[in-house]
């Protein structure tokens, strides 16, 4: 029996010390259709510096549109150059994917 899909969603939780961290839990499937709003949850975090942490632990599938918004946000963090953003509790699945597109290397710096 197929269990219904759970909408793709984040929660967002900042301590309010310094330095400041702030994580994202995503959960839910990261694609064409959703890519949209972790931007739009990530984007406003990064002009506030400190430190990002998206937890993807309950991310169950990345699209390549998912998987390049993750590399547009990650890019803009290092550009703004007081925010860093990492990566945390990747499935295989998802480690899989960006081991086959190179982008590891990108994510551990």
């Amino acid at each position: 029996m197929d269990t219904p899909e759970k909408p793709f969603h984040c929660e967002v939780e900042s301590s309010s010390d310094e330095p400041k961290e702030t994580i994202v839990r995503c959960h839910g499937r990261l694609g064409h259709q959703t890519a949209g709003e972790l931007r739009e949850t990530v984007k406003p975090l990064i002009s506030q510096g400190g430190t990002i942490v998206i937890d993807l632990t309950d991310v169950n599938f990345m699209d390549s549109l998912g998987l390049g918004t993750l590399v547009s946000l990650k890019v803009s963090a290092i550009n703004e150059g007081y925010c860093t953003l990492t990566l945390v509790n990747l499935t295989p699945r998802v480690q899989e994917l960006f081991r086959l597109t190179h982008l590891t290397s990108l994510f551990s710096s």
